[in-house]
């Protein structure tokens, strides 16, 4: 089935498109694939390396397209079933030893998960479920039948909850483990490609709009610099750059002075890029030992 098909569908006339919003800046390949993931009613599972956006995705869509954001952060001790409901035993039996009359019905212990919630809202949300590869690998299984019917059975109650209208579902993974071919076909898959300087300039831009233009240039040369040092466990983000261009802002750094430590020391305020021990010592190497002279 070709999109000009999938698009002319009725209740697809009127639906709104993400297109990037002003503080978020999305490429084509990343606009298409959210809007073919609407269109086609599947989960959007998005990878890409730590601090390119895959959580403020879903935020911004749901802004874009007027939906509320319902988010499932998931842990590695999650379960699926607890995105479904959970069944609260031992509150039921601390109230049956009280002589609660709660006890006698079974429902007020039915504790509702992000799914039932997001299949029972009263109109369409975007459902953020972050991190799915930090759970169990069954977990990904687990949701199978729920993401592709839209429904689920409460067998404490015996009722069937089903979405009156299909969220648009949104899936982040950090590649910590491999997610199941079952689970992937029925994902709608995009990966963020780490932004080149033009892109990553629009992204600050759209952070910091009185940036001035040398500022951006000093600083994105040193933070690609600092990327490309050889060992890095963990090169810096687009996030870390803005936290870091938020503190030469903040401290009113000039362009000059970026420039004259260029290749010389290690970048001011270093501790907002690079974050762990083994990465410190890689940029020092790469700057003969330096460190800054100013105390930044």
């Amino acid at each position: 089935m070709c999109c000009r098909s999938i698009l002319a569908r009725p209740y697809h006339v009127a639906m709104a498109r993400f297109e990037g919003t002003d503080t978020y800046i999305a490429g084509e390949d990343l606009q298409v694939a959210v809007n073919a993931a609407v269109a086609l009613e599947r989960p959007l599972l998005v990878k890409g390396e730590p601090g390119t956006g895959k959580t403020v995705l879903a935020h911004e869509v749901a802004r874009a397209l007027g939906r509320p954001l319902l988010t499932w952060h998931v842990k590695s001790t999650t379960k699926a079933q607890q995105g479904l409901y959970e069944y609260d035993a031992v509150a039921r039996l601390r109230d049956s030893q009280l002589g609660s009359d709660k006890v006698h019905d079974i429902a007020n212990y039915i504790v509702r998960g992000q799914l039932w919630d997001a299949f029972t809202a009263d109109e369409p949300v975007v459902l953020l479920i972050d991190e799915i590869d930090k759970a169990d690998i069954e977990f990904p299984n687990d949701l199978l039948l729920e993401l592709d019917r839209m429904e689920f059975f409460v067998y404490e109650t015996k009722e069937t909850v089903r979405a009156q209208h299909r969220p648009a579902v949104i899936i982040t993974s950090n590649n910590e483990k491999e997610l199941p071919d079952a689970f992937l076909r029925r994902c709608f898959f995009h990966f963020i490609r780490f932004p080149d300087e033009a892109m990553m300039a629009s992204i600050v831009h759209a952070h910091f709009p009185d940036l001035k233009k040398n500022l951006l240039n000093e600083a994105l040369g040193m933070f690609y610099g600092l990327r490309e040092v050889q060992g890095l466990k963990k090169p810096p983000s687009t996030s870390e750059l803005l936290d870091w261009i938020r503190l030469l802002v903040m401290d009113d750094v000039a362009p000059d002075e970026l420039k004259r430590v260029r290749d010389r020391e290690p970048p001011p305020y270093v501790g907002s890029l690079v974050k762990n021990e083994q990465d410190l010592r890689r940029v020092a190497e790469q700057f003969g030992g330096r460190r800054p002279k100013r105390k930044w």
